[in-house]
């Protein structure tokens, strides 16, 4: 499938899922999280599709279709949620906007977690594709968001070239992206 022609910044949608810093009363730190290490890997010029939604799985659900299917976000990142507390329902959410899943992804994130806290095995981190977008679950802490993504990140460009997103470009120093030789 070809890629899409790529707007002059390629948006990325990043989504922070909190009852907390919905509410205001609570800094997100999910989000800039992301951002940094976005901006460490990639070597495309990008945008942020900032959104913060509470962990209610219908709001949820509409912001991760609004970022796919309206915004022409081929990546979508979301924070929050993850865990096995009631109110998390972030991977719910995800897996009913789905039309396919990719568990190496949360299979990947929560070995590579394992090696810095044994609660790792708590996370129910998922990642799926709907139409020629990848949304990938992320955990809330910035340390955690970034073993996660250093972990899977190098996937996430030839996995968009397959479905039919943008194409991204990372930084060779920050991350090496695979694509096999054609």
């Amino acid at each position: 499938m070809p890629s899409p022609q790529a707007p002059e910044l390629l948006p990325i949608g990043i989504v922070t899922i909190s009852d907390r810093a919905f509410a205001g009363t609570y800094e997100d730190k999910g989000g800039p999280g992301i951002v940094a290490a976005l901006q460490d890997f990639l070597a495309v010029p990008w945008r942020p599709e900032m959104r913060i939604v509470p962990d209610e799985q219908a709001q949820i659900e509409a912001v991760l279709k609004e970022l796919a299917d309206q915004a022409g976000c081929s990546l979508i990142l979301t924070t929050g949620g993850t865990g096995p507390a009631p109110r998390d329902v972030t991977p719910e959410a995800t897996l009913a906007v789905a039309d396919r899943v990719m568990p190496g992804f949360g299979e990947l994130m929560r070995m590579a977690s394992l090696k810095d806290v044994p609660t790792a095995i708590l996370s129910r981190q998922e990642a799926v594709l709907r139409g020629q977008s990848l949304i990938i679950n992320l955990p809330g802490k910035p340390s955690a968001i970034r073993t996660c993504l250093d972990a899977v990140f190098p996937a996430v460009p030839y996995c968009l070239d397959l479905i039919g997103g943008y194409r991204l470009e990372t930084n060779p120093a920050t991350c090496v992206a695979f694509r096999p030789k054609s």
